[in-house]
């Protein structure tokens, strides 16, 4: 599990947002929170991210949002060793808040904590992948001082 630095877990008072590994318990608010999101109840799919994600794993992080029991936000992601040619870097593949707790910092203190997680374990780079036509995402990784990288996404229909 990660745990905050100090001066965050010095600011928690109670009812605040609290930012923790995953527990079994907290798998059917994500499913709500990313169906809310997409349009897509995808409960198999957690499931299995939760299986390979969950608990303390040593380059894999899933982390949730919790404030009072309530779950506002998760965040999950992993170190990835030289794919592409890449030295070691964070990667961010899923973060998601509940759209009523928008705009309060829940992904940022999300990005945050993964963030921290990498830096641990001695990465320095996160990146992440994100669809051009989604202005809401781009904005946020931007607000976060992500920009563009130096890899270029390339794909091909296969029907």
């Amino acid at each position: 599990m990660i745990s905050l630095k100090k001066s965050a877990a010095a600011r928690r008072t109670p009812g605040a947002t609290r930012i923790r590994g995953v527990q079994p318990g907290d798998l059917e608010q994500v499913v709500e929170i990313d169906a809310g999101i997409t349009g897509l109840r995808k409960a198999a799919y957690w499931g299995e991210i939760l299986r390979r994600y969950g608990g303390a794993r040593q380059q894999r992080f899933f982390l949730v949002a919790d404030r009072g029991g309530r779950i506002e936000g998760y965040v999950v992601g992993d170190v990835r060793d030289w794919e592409f040619g890449s030295p070691p870097c964070g990667w961010v593949f899923g973060v998601g808040v509940r759209p009523d707790a928008r705009l309060s910092g829940i992904a940022t203190q999300l990005l945050d904590a993964i963030c921290d997680g990498f830096r641990r374990l001695g990465v320095s780079t996160v990146r992440t992948l994100l669809a051009r036509d989604n202005p809401l995402v781009l904005s946020f990784f931007r607000s976060q001082g992500m920009m563009a990288a130096p890899f270029i996404p390339l794909e091909k229909n296969l029907d």
